[in-house]
């Protein structure tokens, strides 16, 4: 039998509250989803103003990092034409995000969840995934 550790709701809600507020400090409305360790939907809040092209993103953000356990800014860099994961962002329908704003959570090494953030630029989305992340302890 397998024991796994996952985020639960009130974990989750903590991290989008922390991202919400980063969001506001650096003024971009977003769309903020977390999801557990296999990439399943937690929660989520679209902000007020927060693009309606980034709902679906920012949950395959979190999605393709809870997934591959790194970032998608990792994703990225090694997806580009001639590295060793190029045309990974066309796999899984088109899920596998290689945008920055995907994050894993991790808890004693272990990944227990993501968060996603879409709506800014890349820098921004990040910056608010961080934020995000240091309301998990």
């Amino acid at each position: 039998m397998l024991t796994i550790k996952r985020l639960d709701i009130d974990e989750a809600h903590a991290i989008i509250a922390a991202a919400r507020i980063k969001a506001r400090d650096i003024g971009v409305p977003m769309c903020i989803a977390v999801t557990d360790e296999s990439g399943n939907l937690i929660a989520f809040e679209r902000m007020d103003g927060g693009k309606i092209t980034s709902i679906n993103l920012a949950i395959d953000k979190s999605y393709a990092a809870a997934g591959v356990k790194k970032s998608t800014q990792a994703l990225g860099e090694v997806s580009q034409p001639g590295k060793s994961a190029y045309g990974l962002s066309s796999t899984l329908g088109g899920r596998m995000v290689v945008v920055a704003g995907g994050l894993p959570v991790l808890s004693d090494g272990e990944v227990v969840g993501a968060i996603g953030v879409s709506s800014g630029s890349p820098a921004q989305d990040n910056e608010v995934a961080e934020a995000g992340l240091l309301a998990f302890k």
